[in-house]
């Protein structure tokens, strides 16, 4: 690893924590692609390169969200039962997810994945904000149902599982934006950590692996990022409180558009470097 390689890496965290702390995301549709050109400058295959920016992606989740989740809890706006009761049954699925990601075909994936994404963004964008406010959906078997295939998707594309979560709570489950967006980073917490056994897991012993790689989880990389991105969730997480609920939402809506969009290489398409 280079030391542009480095400052690549430092200011992806940055970024990545940024986000995670406003928006309650993982970050991981900023990390893959980064990591991803990483891996592959040091001359790893295509197929491991990629698994190995899911799988350290998924580690670098787990502190970034615990560090926006304890701003967001100081705020009184996590849902802590419900982050507990989803937060464990998407970890059982992150870590079938991680274990399915050895057989399936990458590339249709997530070609897959930004269809959804997209869906969701649309969904999220012409939805009406309901006359009477009604009371956020308290039941546990509801959230289990959801958190499910989060946790799939969570482990199949070493995310933390929000850009699918978020639209859920609010769409499906009436949280309002601020309690999604915090309550979303406390069940990442619990996603990450399926996810990251997975994909060590499925990784040990995998030719090719740069050093200090535990499976697909390769610890120089994630310490790099972990430096500026822990730090930048709680910036991120206190800007949050700063802006409306309405703001917020449209936001994370432009993210989950621009993440569709990057997924399904429409911008590799039309030649834009973005």
């Amino acid at each position: 690893m280079t030391i542009i390689h480095v400052v690549i890496l430092l200011v992806t965290g940055t970024a990545v924590g940024f986000a995670s702390g406003l928006l309650g995301l993982g970050g991981a549709f900023i990390m893959t692609p980064v990591q991803y050109l990483v891996f592959t400058d040091m001359g790893l295959p295509t197929d491991t390169a990629i698994k190995l920016a899911f799988g350290t992606n998924l580690l670098v989740v787990l502190p970034t969200a615990a560090s926006g989740a304890w701003r967001h809890h100081r705020e009184g706006v996590v849902y802590w039962r419900a982050a507990i009761i989803m937060g464990v049954s998407s970890c059982i699925f992150a870590l079938v997810g991680a274990t399915l990601t050895a057989y399936l075909d990458g590339e249709k994936l997530k070609i897959a994945y930004g269809g959804i994404v997209l869906l969701s963004a649309i969904r999220m964008l012409i939805a009406r904000q309901p006359r009477i406010e009604r009371k956020y959906i308290d039941n546990p078997w509801i959230w289990i149902a959801w958190a499910i295939p989060v946790g799939l998707l969570s482990g199949i594309f070493g995310i933390g599982g929000a850009i699918v979560m978020i639209p859920v709570m609010v769409l499906a489950l009436r949280f309002k934006m601020h309690n999604a967006v915090a309550t979303s980073l406390a069940v990442m917490i619990f996603t990450s950590v399926g996810g990251i056994i997975g994909y060590i897991v499925n990784g040990i012993g995998v030719p090719d692996l740069p050093p200090y790689s535990i499976g697909y989880v390769n610890l120089p990389s994630w310490f790099i990022l972990v430096l500026t991105s822990v730090g930048m969730a709680q910036v991120g997480a206190m800007i949050a409180h700063r802006l409306s609920g309405v703001y917020l939402k449209y936001i994370f809506v432009v993210v989950m558009f621009y993440m569709g969009l990057k997924m399904i290489e429409v911008f590799e398409w039309l030649g834009w470097p973005i």
